[in-house]
């Protein structure tokens, strides 16, 4: 019995060890090819960046001689000092303008869409389901099909040129609403809200003092979203603003990179290049400085 019992014991070991080998062999195989994947869709997506940085560091001679993507003579300075100075320096008031519309925008947009969205999730009203039907629609909707009927609604009032011709539609996000009504459904806590009703606070006090802080992660998101859509919109501005001291950062560098051609008012091609990457920097710290807002929800705890 002592003798033939090592051996029973041994023999399920050893067909498990043989079995496990494939397996233990396919596992590394799907994981390089899940790193390949990762690693050409980096190279896809942060080759153009590299190439956006490396090219606004060159003199307008490097940009159409040598490598694209590795450097030349370095003239990052003297490319700024031409973006920021270049038709009296209008490039910080395309600047000013982007982040009017971008931060005011984003704002206002925000705030309604934590409203309403939390109206939908929380208050049961006749019609609640159709008017959540009407948003999930305007999410459908291409923003460019909008642009036309826009200007001719605007122009009858008179606001065409003027910088509430891109701020007011700006301030309206059917995605921001339909985000805030699921995330406020799923985070904000019914008996919190009752709690503060016990407690005799107002509908208005427990918006603003509880439900937005609990959807801040949702708010966070809401904002970049639309800030990242209005800073790079480009066919409303350019539909809406005649008036070169009113148009945001992405018309004017198109408009400079129209005129690189013509003449000796011409903006050189490096110069248009430096005011495109200057121009993405700030959707790059607004990116950084509020992916930490992503990572948790605040309501973790809250209900026990």
């Amino acid at each position: 019995m002592s003798t033939t019992t090592p051996v029973r014991s041994a023999a399920p070991a050893t067909r498990s060890a043989a079995s496990g080998a494939p397996r233990a062999k396919r596992q590394p195989a799907s994981r390089w090819l899940v790193l390949g994947v990762l690693s050409l869709a980096s190279v896809y997506f942060l080759a153009p960046v590299w190439w956006l940085l490396v090219s606004s560091t060159k003199t307008s001679g490097d940009l159409f001689s040598g490598n694209g993507f590795w450097f030349g003579h370095f003239a990052l300075f003297a490319n700024l000092r031409e973006v920021f100075t270049h038709q009296g320096g209008i490039y910080w008031q395309w600047l000013a303008n982007s982040a009017l519309y971008a931060v005011g925008g984003a704002g206002v947009s925000t705030l309604i869409s934590a409203m309403a969205g939390y109206a939908l999730a929380k208050y049961a009203y006749r019609g609640r389901e159709f008017t959540f039907n009407t948003v999930l629609a305007a999410v459908l909707v291409p923003q460019p099909l909008l642009a036309v009927p826009l200007y001719l609604l605007f122009s009858q009032l008179h606001l065409v040129n003027t910088y509430w011709a891109v701020l007011l539609p700006s301030m309206v996000s059917p995605f921001g609403v339909y985000l805030a009504r699921i995330y406020a459904a799923s985070s904000v806590p019914d008996e919190i809200i009752e709690a503060g009703r016990i407690d005799g606070a107002g509908e208005l006090r427990i918006f603003m003092t509880i439900a937005l802080r609990v959807m801040t992660p949702a708010l966070v998101t809401i904002f970049l979203f639309q800030f990242v859509s209005i800073w790079t919109n480009y066919l409303l501005p350019v539909l809406m603003l005649a008036n070169d001291k009113l148009q945001p950062v992405t018309v004017g560098v198109v408009g400079w990179q129209a005129q690189r051609a013509i003449g000796p008012t011409a903006v050189p091609f490096n110069i248009v290049i430096t005011a495109a990457m200057v121009s993405a920097i700030p959707l790059v710290v607004l990116f950084l400085s509020l992916q930490r807002f992503w990572r948790s929800g605040l309501t973790a705890g809250s209900v026990k």
